[in-house]
C-alpha cells in the first residue's frame, strides 16, 4: 500500500480498542454473579432503550453540563456530538460514493485524500462534512480560550494536568485543525472539497504548494488521531468510552457496594476530569485545593491516594449533585476509606444489657422514635419532638431515651464498615422487635442510615419534619402562624443525601414567613460541622461556616432554622439571632 500514512491511525485504533476490550471484558467478569444476572436480563428490556437515551443526551448532547453553562456545553457537545457526526456522516459519504457498506476505517476518515472523482450526491455530502467540521472547529476553539479564562465558561478553577494528559490533549487540540489543512491541500488540486475545504484550498492554490506539503499535512492529521487513541487509555479522556460503558451497566440495576470493586472502577475511570466539583467544594474557603473529588479519583486511578486526602472532606455531596456524570463520589470515597482502616475490634458486648423502653401506652407503639447521638447533645429539639407526638397522642415507644447504641453511620464515615454492622444489627433488631410501623428519628445523619443499610422492610422511615407535616395534614396538631421572618438551612444528608426539601419548608411556611435564598436545596452550603471530615481543624471549620451563615444571613431574617441536631449545634456560635430546629419551631407554634 502507497499510503503509509494512515499506520499511525489505524495502529492507535487497534491499539486503542484493544486496550478498552481487555479492561472491560475484565471488569466486567469481575462483577458479582447477582449484578452479571442483571444485565443479562436488562439486555432485551425498556432499560437498553433507557440507555441509549442517556448516552444519547449525556455522553454526546451533553445536557447536564449546559444546565450548568451554555457556553461549557456548547464546547463539550460540539467535540463529542460533533466528531461523532463526522465520523457517521463520513461513512454514509463512502458508502454513497462507493455502494458498498462494509470498507477499511481509513476509507471514510481520509475519504477526500482517496476519492477525487466526481460521484452522485457529492457537493452536497462534502458541504454536510465541511459543516459538521466546523461544528467540531468551533469546539476546539472554545477549548484553546477555556484553558486561557475559564470564567467565562462558569469555571473558577480548572484541573492540575500531568504531562500525559497534556500531550493528549493537544493531540486532540490539532486533530481538526490538522483535518482542515490536509483536505485544504487536496482540493487545492481536485477542488473536492465543501465550502470550507475549498476555501483554504483556493489559498493553498495561490501559495502553490507541493504534493509533498499535501502528504505531510495528511501523515500529521494520521499522527495526531494515533497519539490521541495511544494515549487515551491512560488519560482523562479514557471517560469517552468508559462512561457509556457506565451509564449501560447502571441502568441494570447495578449499584455501588460498600467494598471497592470492579463498577467502583468503571465509576473511577467515568470521571472526565472537567473540573466541575472543584469550585462547588467549600474546602477552597480555607484554602484546601489538592483532595476534591477529581483529584481523589485520579489518586485511585493511580495508586497514590494518602489518608490526609481521603479522609480531609465533608463528605456534603456538593460534588456529587455537580457532577455531570453522576458518579456516586461520596460513596467511593467511604469506600476507600474502608480500604484504608484498621478494623475495630470491639464486640459491643454492653448492648446486651441496654434497656428496653416500653411505649406510652400498654399495647404495640404506631411510632418507635430513635433520637440518635446528637439529638441527645441538642435536648431542645428532643423534648420538641415528644412535646408534638404527645399532644398528637401517638402511641410511641422511644428506643433511646437513656441509653442506646448510635445509628453506625458516623463509624461507617470513617471506614469502619464491620464495626457499623455490628450496631446496625443490634439497632434493626430492637426496631423490629418493637412493632412500630413507623421509625421516627430527628438527625438526617442516622435518617441516611436507617434508609440505605437498615433494611427494615415495610417499616417506614421518617424525619420529623416529615412526620409532623403528616400530623398537620391530619388534623392531629394545628400550628399558628407568625409574622417572623424565616430562612432554612438544608441539611447536606436530609437534603441532597435523601432528597427531602419540601417537607421542611411547607412546616415553616404554617410557622411564618419562610424567606427563599440563592443557596438553597441542592445548592445548599455545609455547615462544616459534618462528621465525616477527621482532619478538618476547627479553625477551618470555623471559617467555613462563617461563610455559609453570610449567605444564609444575607437578607437579615428574624430566625435561622435548620432540621439537623448538628447543623443548629454548629450554627447557633457565633450569630445574635435564633437558631432553631423544625422540632422546636413546631413545638412552640402548636396552638393549645
Amino acid at each position: 500500500m502507497e499510503n503509509y500514512f494512515v499506520l499511525p491511525f489505524t495502529v492507535g485504533t487497534v491499539i486503542l480498542f484493544s486496550i478498552l476490550l481487555v479492561k472491560y471484558a475484565l471488569w466486567i467478569s469481575k462483577l458479582s454473579k447477582i449484578d452479571k444476572l442483571r444485565i443479562v436480563q436488562s439486555i432485551f428490556s425498556r432499560r437498553t432503550l433507557s440507555a441509549i437515551k442517556e448516552c444519547f443526551m449525556e455522553c454526546l448532547i451533553h445536557r447536564r453540563i449546559f444546565k450548568r453553562n451554555i457556553l461549557l456545553g456548547y464546547m463539550h457537545m460540539s467535540l463529542a456530538f460533533g466528531w461523532f457526526l463526522l465520523i457517521v456522516v463520513g461513512h454514509i459519504e463512502w458508502v454513497v460514493y462507493s455502494g458498498t457498506f462494509v470498507t477499511y476505517p481509513w476509507n471514510s476518515i481520509f475519504f477526500q485524500y482517496f476519492v477525487h472523482e466526481s460521484f452522485p450526491g457529492e457537493k452536497i455530502m462534502a458541504n454536510i462534512m465541511d459543516f459538521l467540521l466546523l461544528f467540531v472547529l468551533s469546539g476546539v476553539l472554545l477549548a484553546y480560550f477555556k484553558r486561557i479564562n475559564s470564567r467565562m465558561y462558569g469555571i473558577k478553577k480548572t484541573t492540575k494536568l500531568k504531562p500525559r494528559d497534556r500531550m493528549t490533549m493537544c493531540a486532540l487540540w490539532l486533530i481538526f485543525p490538522l483535518r482542515l489543512l490536509a483536505e485544504g491541500a487536496t482540493a487545492s488540486f481536485y477542488h473536492n472539497g465543501g465550502f470550507l475545504t475549498n476555501s483554504v484550498g483556493r489559498f493553498f492554490e495561490w501559495i502553490q504548494i507541493s504534493h509533498t506539503t499535501e502528504e505531510i499535512l495528511w501523515w500529521s492529521y494520521s499522527i495526531s488521531l494515533g497519539v490521541f487513541f495511544v494515549g487515551l487509555p491512560w488519560s482523562r479522556y479514557m471517560h469517552i468510552f468508559t462512561e457509556v460503558l457506565l451509564i449501560g451497566i447502571r441502568s441494570t440495576g447495578v449499584k455501588l457496594k460498600k467494598e471497592f470493586n470492579s463498577y467502583s472502577r468503571i465509576q473511577v475511570y467515568s470521571c472526565s476530569r472537567c473540573g466541575i466539583c472543584i469550585d462547588v467544594c467549600q474546602m477552597h474557603i480555607s484554602n484546601i485545593s489538592n483532595n476534591q473529588s477529581v483529584y481523589i479519583l485520579k489518586n485511585i486511578r493511580d495508586q497514590n491516594l494518602t489518608d490526609r486526602k481521603l479522609f480531609n472532606c465533608l463528605l456534603c455531596g456538593r460534588c456529587e449533585q455537580a457532577c455531570p456524570v453522576n458518579i456516586n463520589l461520596n460513596d467511593l470515597r467511604i469506600s476507600q476509606r474502608i480500604r484504608a482502616t484498621k478494623e475495630y475490634n470491639s464486640d459491643y458486648a454492653f448492648l446486651k444489657t441496654l434497656p428496653v423502653e416500653q411505649p406510652v401506652e400498654d399495647k404495640t407503639p404506631e411510632v418507635i422514635y430513635f433520637a440518635g447521638c446528637m439529638t441527645h447533645m441538642t435536648p431542645g429539639i428532643k423534648k420538641s419532638v415528644l412535646k408534638v407526638l404527645e399532644k398528637a397522642n401517638v402511641n410511641y415507644q422511644f428506643m433511646d431515651k437513656d441509653k442506646g447504641a448510635c445509628c453506625g453511620r458516623p463509624l461507617m464515615l470513617a471506614g469502619q464498615y464491620e464495626a457499623a454492622k455490628k450496631l446496625i444489627a443490634h439497632n434493626r433488631e430492637k426496631i423490629l422487635e418493637s412493632g412500630a410501623s413507623t421509625l421516627l428519628v430527628s438527625c438526617p445523619i442516622c435518617y441516611k442510615v436507617f434508609k440505605d443499610d437498615y433494611e427494615l422492610g415495610q417499616i417506614s422511615i421518617k424525619h420529623h419534619s416529615e412526620y409532623f407535616l403528616e400530623l398537620v395534614e391530619q388534623g392531629k396538631i394545628t400550628l399558628k402562624k407568625s409574622d417572623k421572618s424565616i430562612v432554612y438551612h438544608d441539611p447536606c444528608e436530609l437534603g441532597r443525601g435523601c432528597g427531602v426539601y419540601e417537607p421542611p419548608r411547607n412546616l415553616l411556611k404554617m410557622t411564618g414567613n419562610l424567606q427563599s435564598i440563592q443557596q438553597e436545596k441542592v445548592n445548599s452550603l455545609c455547615c462544616s460541622g459534618s462528621l465525616g471530615d477527621l482532619c478538618l481543624s476547627m479553625s477551618d471549620r470555623n471559617t467555613i461556616k462563617a461563610e455559609t451563615l453570610k449567605v444564609l444571613l444575607n437578607q437579615n431574617p428574624d430566625m435561622l432554622a435548620t432540621a439537623c441536631p448538628l447543623c443548629k449545634k454548629t450554627f447557633v456560635k457565633g450569630v445574635d439571632i435564633q437558631v432553631k430546629d423544625i422540632a422546636e419551631i413546631v413545638a412552640e407554634s402548636m396552638e393549645n
